[in-house]
């Protein structure tokens, strides 16, 4: 079978000139070949796919940062989750307590949590 592609150049387009057939027939000995050579089965692991993480951009930093991080590895990373899962949600009531207080709406006493957070990762409590 004869294939010939040539293309000239951009600034005038592209353009393309084709001779031959973009199907063929294989038969024989040819066809044979090629189908020993392709398995039966092909195995197929799972796709590896980075996991997003929230991560916290000032990790390690911070005044507090180095006390959590020692209080982490004292108590455990399980445990230590736990702790600090029960602070954020008293944190977050008195928060809300405050709010509404001083009769707040919902809207603020959310801005008020994240603002919370920031600060948290910010003084290195979420290390």
């Amino acid at each position: 079978m004869a294939t010939s592609i040539s293309v000239t150049g951009f600034k005038g387009g592209l353009c393309s000139s084709f001779h031959g057939s973009w199907g063929t027939t294989m038969v024989g000995e040819d066809y044979a070949m090629l189908a020993k050579s392709v398995p039966n089965h092909v195995r197929v692991g799972k796709p590896t796919r980075a996991l997003p993480m929230m991560k916290n951009v000032n990790e390690g930093k911070g005044l507090f940062a180095p006390i959590v991080v020692v209080t982490r590895n004292l108590i455990g990373k399980k445990r230590f989750n736990q702790f600090r899962g029960k602070a954020i949600a008293l944190h977050s009531q008195v928060i809300t307590e405050f709010c509404k207080s001083i009769g707040a709406d919902a809207k603020q006493r959310q801005g008020l949590i994240r603002l919370a957070k920031k600060n948290g990762e910010r003084l290195g409590f979420l290390a």
